[in-house]
């Protein structure tokens, strides 16, 4: 009789999948234990979430449009939504993606899985910020990408680092960056290093992967030029609806090169198949609707206060040796500690005084961030980031002080 063991399959894992790293994002989207005030992870604030408005919409395709609604759609996307997108673009950005140029994903992080799976073979050489998001992270190792990380400063990526290893020989499929209310620093890439990094890409015939999650969240309601903007010929962006509309409907969308976008959509075909037919059309109605125009700047005005009141607890709070970025937009503002403290072995002290954050080294591809950590302040009230920032302060300054 054969026997067979059960409860330790580990030895048929993927290479792939013990590469990923995926602890602290299992982490986030766990969330925090009971009593524990959580300024882990990026999720809007329901208060934005247009409940009303959705209800009438879903009723009305339900019943009106269920063809297009509850069924598959083509892998690139339902005709009028895409349609819709490139109006958007155009007006957001002052220019008109071809049909071909665009495609509507499950999401901003599908746009990083299909990009991945398009352009990148085991052992490619892709280019991030340091530090940069944790969840693009965890895509390329899945790739198994040599990742390398270019360093930040207040104005973003620090391009003259980046034409230094290019000109050492470095050759990336692609340039990954957030240039708006960086995740996770909440930084800012200038106008003069955004033209520079174009011109630098263009010469050097290397892709950019602009990712624009947090653009639309500028708190002043102003934006510089996107990447793709400025050069649609090198840069692929993705963005996603989960900050602006309701991270439940999984929509995305992606535009750039029209040789870049049709692999990307023969990888979907490989992957869901198509993006979820019902939020497309939600996300077209309420577009069509004029209601993004009336909601977003509501939401920029609530996380300015949200982040107002971080400023305001950290200042009075954090002990000598902290400092913070300051966002203009966002979710996050990155919190760099005394050089001794280290930010994992301080998470458990952080929780059981009831604070929840994400340690700095996550972030980052080697092991740099020891004593660095993100702060999400978007979805607390804000008494509640009074009371976690003084909790968080508690722990640090008593750690600062045992160093």
């Amino acid at each position: 009789m054969l026997e067979t063991q059960t409860g330790n399959w580990s030895h048929a894992f993927a290479r792939r999948a013990r590469n990923r790293g995926d602890a602290e994002l299992t982490a986030i989207l766990a969330g925090a234990p009971p009593g524990v005030l959580s300024m882990m992870g990026g999720f809007p604030n329901p208060s934005t979430f247009p409940t009303e408005v959705l209800d009438e919409i879903v009723t009305r395709l339900v019943r009106d449009d269920p063809g297009a609604a509850l069924q598959y759609t083509a892998s690139e996307g339902i005709p009028s939504v895409r349609e819709y997108l490139r109006d958007r673009q155009e007006q957001l950005q002052g220019r008109r993606p071809e049909l071909l140029e665009l495609i509507v994903t499950s999401g901003g992080m599908e746009a990083i899985a299909l990009a991945c799976q398009s352009m990148i073979d085991p052992g490619d050489a892709i280019v991030v910020e340091a530090p940069t998001y944790l969840g693009a992270l965890m895509a390329f190792a899945g790739a198994e990408a040599d990742v390398d990380g270019i360093p930040m400063d207040a104005d973003g990526m620090q391009v003259e680092a980046l034409e230094q290893r290019l000109a050492a020989g470095l050759r990336p499929k692609f340039v990954y960056v957030i240039p708006e209310f960086q995740n996770p620093t909440g930084r800012t890439l200038s106008l003069e290093r955004r033209q520079a990094l174009v011109e630098l890409c263009r010469r050097s015939g290397v892709l950019v992967f602009e990712d624009v999650a947090y653009r639309e969240l500028s708190y002043d309601g102003t934006a510089l030029p996107s990447l793709w903007s400025l050069a649609p010929d090198v840069v692929m962006q993705a963005g996603t609806f989960s900050k602006t509309f309701c991270p439940g409907v999984r929509l995305g969308w992606a535009v750039g090169p029209s040789e870049v976008i049709v692999q990307m959509a023969a990888a979907k075909q490989n992957t869901d198949q198509c993006a979820g037919g019902l939020g497309q059309r939600m996300v077209e109605e309420y577009g069509r609707g004029g209601h993004f125009e009336r909601q977003i700047p509501l939401a920029r005005a609530l996380y300015a206060s949200h982040w107002e009141a971080t400023e305001r607890a950290l200042t009075r709070h954090m002990p000598p040796g902290c400092a913070w970025s300051t966002p203009t937009g966002g979710f996050f503002t990155w919190v760099t500690l005394p050089a001794h403290v280290d930010t994992i072995e301080l998470r458990a002290a952080a929780t059981a005084a009831g604070v929840a954050y994400v340690p700095g080294s996550p972030f980052h591809v080697g092991s740099e961030g020891r004593n660095e950590l993100r702060l999400s302040f978007s979805n607390l009230a804000e008494p509640e980031l009074e009371l976690a920032v003084e909790r968080l302060a508690g722990v640090v300054e008593a750690s600062a002080g045992r160093g």
